[in-house]
């Protein structure tokens, strides 16, 4: 039996925390890689505004710098950054990508998102998750978390695990190391469970 790559698009719309939950789930996997229990998670920015997978460690170490350099870095996004990105999603081989997919739902997210293989829908408003289901539903990628991001929040809610994760995750906020947060905890050890069966 053949392992499959499992790619992991971070969905949702603006605003929402996704780069916040991309930084935190990759920290939790590669602590949990390095005790040998979990792939490399390979991480994709597939979304133009400068917030790369660098950002949240370059913010901490110097806001005012990461800020700048955001700026300068963020690009419009065109057909051909979708091009390259869709390419990238389509041909990794990676046992475990996870892409951070922009807020926009858009015949160039469409394009990227089509290659994933599963999804996680975060959002601080709740009524905006349908319109994401569907796009995932219609693009044959099979959502495995429904998320709330609460700002305002003091606590995770972890709602459910199975046969989808339901909850909600608070305060992500940049900067923050967020990793440890039972609901980070939850996602990752679920994706690691993705790698071990996830073949056809």
């Amino acid at each position: 039996m053949t392992q499959q790559p499992v790619k992991v698009a971070l969905c949702g719309p603006p605003h929402s925390g996704k780069s916040c939950l991309r930084e935190g789930l990759k920290q939790a996997l590669m602590v949990l890689h390095r005790a040998g229990q979990s792939p490399y998670p390979y991480v994709l920015t597939a979304c133009p505004d400068g917030e790369g997978a660098w950002y949240s460690e370059a913010a901490q170490r110097d806001p005012a710098l990461a800020k700048q350099l955001k700026t300068a870095y963020k690009t419009k996004f065109t057909w051909e950054f979708t091009d390259r990105v869709a390419a990238s999603v389509r041909d990794i081989s990676e046992p475990l990508t996870i892409i951070d997919l922009g807020g926009m739902i858009d015949e160039k997210n469409r394009k990227i998102l089509q290659y994933a293989t599963h999804a996680v829908i975060l959002a601080g408003d709740m009524a905006q998750v349908p319109v994401w289901k569907e796009t995932c539903s219609d693009l044959n990628v099979q959502v495995i978390a429904l998320l709330q991001s609460d700002y305002e929040g003091t606590c995770d809610r972890i709602d459910s695990e199975t046969p989808m994760i339901t909850g909600s995750i608070h305060y992500l906020k940049r900067g923050q190391d967020v990793s440890n947060r039972p609901m980070i905890q939850t996602l990752a050890n679920y994706l690691v469970g993705l790698c071990d069966c996830w073949a056809h």
